[in-house]
């Protein structure tokens, strides 16, 4: 038997205008987790799509349980039981668990030609149950939660015996509980002998499952380190080529007056009697267990969903706001959790995505002003260390931590005072991180007011002057950050029926 299940030697992959792999290695051994980690952009995408025969690299060798292989096609790959699950699902929303497990593979009879359906309930029972699944074959894929379509996307890589498990990112998306789910599965499959490749941003995923890290930086092959007495801060100088030793830049706004007050703010279902101020250079955290109503406190503040009750001020003066629009012109930005679907506009390039927010500005006498438009997106770009090819390059070729910087951009082309960001670091690297840590302060120190949406705990305590905890829809507590402790944080967080306090942990 071969020391390794799948092994890549010198691997280089080229692109028009860009070297995406250099000489990269990586083994796997039988019934290993392996984690893949890097920044945005180091070249862990196209790795994965080589593995799974998408792509076909330019140079080097892939040897699978010992004998040298090459993918023409995704086909080839699957049918040696490689299989993925990437962090955003793809699925047929409108077709059950049992039709997405099977689609492409479904079992005939070979008389009739007819599906045979009854066996395949069966099958897609016994994997579910085996991935401690809480959800009928029958469910319809679009009635799940994320975590679920996820175990539907792990069972239907086992429907076809995979030897090798990819993962990208599967945690990215999940509360702290279905992370430890997640890594429940994760470990059960890794004791049947299947061999898992686990790619992510979170450290703490690593040191949590892996035996092995592999790191890549900007496409290169840098090391590949065993997990147990692996130094944090030698793993994050191996990722972004540089000692990190500060991850919460230290803050020198200057707090003023207050500049925005909510007060009484009420959606039925959803959360009751809100109230809470931020002022100006402050940076307020609004924190709590993932589904108690942070996310839709902030909705219902920028008008993108209504409120059955509830009063805003700003500056002092009480303001209106029941539409986006309205929140815009008031002065008030922000920046959704799903930048994908609800930030920026992926076929657009970055000229258009930072300014259309604001499009009004770059007009005079009915007539666009394109050199104007170009010089604010350029000058907003460059500020905000914004990396791309070129300011005509689109939204959809950056890395989750460039997007996040282009909105950041789109937002002060308007005249904002307050800035809500819903996770503003949700799916982006360390390097990234701290970059955005940067600019967040950066804007505390211009006086803008900001709220901040977050679910990690060291980020809340690191990044916030205050803290404001959530519980099922209420305010549970505020603190001033020097006086909190993650804690007592999580204590307010908790429902009352005692739900682990861990399931905000960060």
């Amino acid at each position: 038997m071969a020391e390794y299940i799948l092994e890549l030697r010198h691997i280089s992959k080229y692109f028009p205008g860009v070297q995406a792999l250099k000489d990269v290695h990586f083994q796997l051994k039988p019934a290993e987790i392996h984690a893949i980690m890097g920044e945005n952009g180091a070249g862990k995408s196209t790795l994965i799509k080589i593995i799974t025969g998408v792509y076909q690299p330019d140079e080097g060798e892939i040897y699978f349980n010992g004998e040298r292989i090459h993918f023409k096609s995704p086909l080839d790959a699957q049918r040696l039981g490689i299989a993925a699950v990437y962090q955003h699902v793809a699925c047929f929303p409108d077709l059950s668990v049992l039709e997405n497990i099977f689609l492409g593979h479904e079992s005939f009879d070979p008389v009739t030609r007819k599906i045979r359906w009854r066996e395949l309930r069966k099958k897609a029972e016994i994997l579910l149950q085996s991935l401690d699944a809480d959800f009928s074959p029958s469910t319809t894929m679009g009635n799940l939660s994320i975590a679920q379509q996820q175990i539907v996307e792990i069972a239907k890589a086992l429907s076809v015996d995979a030897k090798i498990l990819i993962m990208d990112e599967p945690t990215a998306p999940l509360s702290r509980r279905e992370c430890e789910d997640l890594y429940h599965i994760v470990e059960t499959l890794r004791d049947k002998g299947v061999s898992i490749i686990f790619i992510s941003h979170r450290i703490e995923d690593m040191y949590r499952l892996a035996e092995r890290v592999t790191v890549l930086r900007d496409g290169n092959y840098i090391a590949t380190w065993d997990v147990p007495g692996l130094e944090q801060s030698r793993l994050v100088q191996g990722m972004v080529g540089r000692e990190i030793t500060q991850y919460f830049p230290s803050r020198h706004a200057t707090i003023g007056e207050e500049i925005f007050r909510v007060e009484g703010l009420s959606r039925t279902g959803f959360f009751k009697n809100i109230s809470f101020s931020v002022r100006r250079g402050e940076i307020v955290a609004l924190t709590g267990l993932v589904g108690a109503g942070r996310t839709e406190i902030c909705e219902s503040i920028y008008g993108i969903a209504p409120r059955d009750s509830g009063r805003f001020f700003l500056e002092g003066k009480e303001i209106t706001i029941n539409t986006p629009a309205e929140a815009l012109m008031q002065g008030i930005g922000y920046l959704p959790e799903d930048r994908m679907k609800q930030g920026l506009v992926l076929d657009w390039d970055l000229i258009r995505n930072i300014t259309l927010a604001s499009l009004r500005s770059f007009c005079k006498n009915g007539f666009m002003q394109p050199s104007k438009e170009r010089d604010m997106a350029l000058s907003l770009a460059d500020n905000l260390k914004v990396k791309a090819s070129n300011i005509y390059a689109k939204a959809a070729t950056l890395s989750g931590g460039n997007q996040q910087k282009l909105i950041v951009a789109k937002l002060l082309t308007s005249k904002l005072k307050l800035i809500i960001l819903d996770e503003p670091t949700k799916g982006v690297d360390v390097g990234a991180k701290t970059e955005i840590y940067r600019i967040m302060n950066q804007l505390a120190e211009e006086g803008y007011g900001i709220i901040m949406i977050s679910s990690e705990m060291p980020e809340v305590l690191g990044m916030s002057d205050r803290i404001v905890v959530i519980r099922e829809g209420r305010k549970s507590a505020e603190f001033e950050t020097p006086n909190a402790s993650q804690q007592a944080i999580l204590e307010s967080a908790m429902t009352a029926n005692g739900r682990e306090a861990h399931a905000i942990a960060g």
